[in-house]
C-alpha cells in the first residue's frame, strides 16, 4: 500500500505540473488573441504589407516621374503658344 500510494502521490505531482504547463500555455495564448483582436497587436501578414508598401512606393516614384514629362511638355507647349501669339499680334 505504502508503494501504491507514493505512486499516485508521484502522478498527482506529474499531473499538477502538466495543469501548470497547460495554463500558462491557454494564458499566453489568451493575451496573444486579445492583443490581436483589440486592433493593438502586430498585424500577422506583416511581410504582405511590406510588399505591398514597396510596390505603392515605386508606382508614385513612377507617378512622379510622369507627371514631371507632363509638366515639361505643358510648359513647352505654352512656350510656342505664346510664340505664335506674339507672331500673330505683330503681323496685325
Amino acid at each position: 500500500m505504502e508503494a501504491d500510494l507514493a505512486n499516485a502521490n508521484a502522478r498527482a505531482s506529474r499531473l499538477s505540473t502538466r495543469v501548470q504547463q497547460l495554463e500558462a500555455r491557454l494564458s499566453r495564448q489568451l493575451s496573444e488573441r486579445a492583443w490581436q483582436e483589440s486592433g493593438l497587436g502586430v498585424p500577422a501578414d506583416i511581410a504582405d504589407l511590406q510588399a505591398t508598401i514597396t510596390r505603392l512606393e515605386q508606382q508614385a516614384v513612377e507617378l512622379r516621374r510622369s507627371l514631371e514629362d507632363r509638366e515639361a511638355e505643358l510648359e513647352a507647349a505654352r512656350a510656342a503658344n505664346r510664340d505664335l501669339t506674339r507672331a500673330l499680334n505683330q503681323r496685325g
